[in-house]
């Protein structure tokens, strides 16, 4: 095949992945190689790759100073990738009628108890981070297990038609528990593993940097959800004393940031577990016995929706909304089976 040829078979390609990616309601990201066509050589997209930008909307969301570190991008190379990108991205105002629009369309995966949902209004939100913390055995890591496995259904079974990205830092990644989920919904256990990709992390530079290969993995295939059990476990060992606090912050957020221009960039959910530390502030009106999730104030701006689990009676777990731009507080009483999430009364989305 001539290269003219293979450019037009690249090209078709392109645009029927594109097209299935808008009939599951989700526009596919631009790659980085279109920068080419507007005067950017092969060897400076090359560069962009290797260092994590592999979509003209990874460059375009990117700081021109943060552009300026990668090696061989000059300040006028970095003036003329963000002109470009600009014109390729939509970045201006648009009307609130038109966002509006775009919202009814978007896609929530469900976490097997339709309860829980009704909380979350229909599941878990794509294109935004959404936070899970309380103590051990509340269900956090249940839910991510159960998550993995119906993101992965079809978009009319209130799944996401995608493969799941799962980051494990505290090693509870277990994948018979999949194997049970995917039964409970028929689909066959070795498909549904083979679209989890792991990773287990071990400091909080390594959970950094595989969001990197992230980023890679995402624009070769589609993927519908990005796991973080859990985003605080490595930097409670990592940095320790107030003396380091600062820079916990200052690592935390840059992580933090780089989960969110992924849920943007390729319009995933982000589901991220956290831990909680008992208050000692006692403040007038404050329960002894309180539990505050780590992080502070950057993480939780950082997060699109909280929940707060707490243990009920028997295998019943109650998760609390305690902060979303559009959801009431309110709770959602759930159970852990053998066959993952479900209602208390044993009913699910199944």
């Amino acid at each position: 095949m001539s290269e003219a040829g293979s450019q037009a078979g690249g090209s078709q390609q392109q645009e029927q992945e594109q097209d299935e990616e808008q009939d599951a309601g989700r526009a596919q990201p631009l790659p980085i190689t279109l920068l080419i066509q507007h005067g950017l050589s092969a060897k400076d997209c090359e560069k962009l790759s290797e260092a994590g930008y592999h979509t003209v909307e990874a460059v375009a969301f990117t700081p021109k100073k943060i552009l300026l570190t990668v090696k061989g991008i000059s300040e006028a190379k970095a003036d003329k990738i963000l002109s470009h990108a600009a014109k390729l991205i939509p970045m201006g105002f648009t009307t609130a009628t038109e966002f509006h629009a775009r919202r009814a369309d978007l896609v929530t995966i469900t976490t097997g108890s339709t309860a829980l949902d009704n909380v979350l209004g229909g599941g878990i939100e794509t294109g935004s981070i959404t936070e899970l913390y309380g103590e051990f055995r509340t269900g956090k890591s249940q839910i991510c297990h159960q998550l993995a496995v119906t993101c992965q259904l079809p978009i009319d079974m209130k799944g996401g038609e995608g493969k799941c990205l799962y980051i494990d830092t505290e090693g509870t990644f277990r994948p018979v528990r999949l194997l049970a989920i995917a039964e409970r919904y028929g689909m066959n256990g070795e498909d549904v593993l083979d679209n989890v990709a792991y990773a287990r992390a071990y400091n909080a530079d390594h959970q950094t940097s595989l969001l990197i290969q992230a980023g890679a993995m995402m624009a070769e295939s589609r993927f519908s959800l990005l796991i973080v059990d859990s985003v605080t476990s490595l930097y409670r060992t990592d940095f320790s004393g107030r003396g380091e606090l600062s820079a916990r912050q200052m690592h935390l957020a840059k992580f933090l940031r780089g989960l969110l221009r992924l849920a943007d960039e390729f319009g995933i959910a982000v589901v991220i577990t956290n831990q909680v530390v008992a208050s000692v502030d006692n403040m007038p009106g404050q329960p002894a016995d309180s539990k505050k999730p780590i992080g502070g104030n950057i993480l939780a701006h950082a997060s699109t929706t909280r929940l707060s689990m707490r243990k009920g009676r028997g295998q019943e777990r109650i998760a609390k909304v305690v902060d979303s731009p559009c959801l009431p507080e309110a709770d959602g009483k759930f159970q852990i089976t053998a066959m993952g999430i479900m209602d208390v009364d044993g009913n699910g989305d199944d």
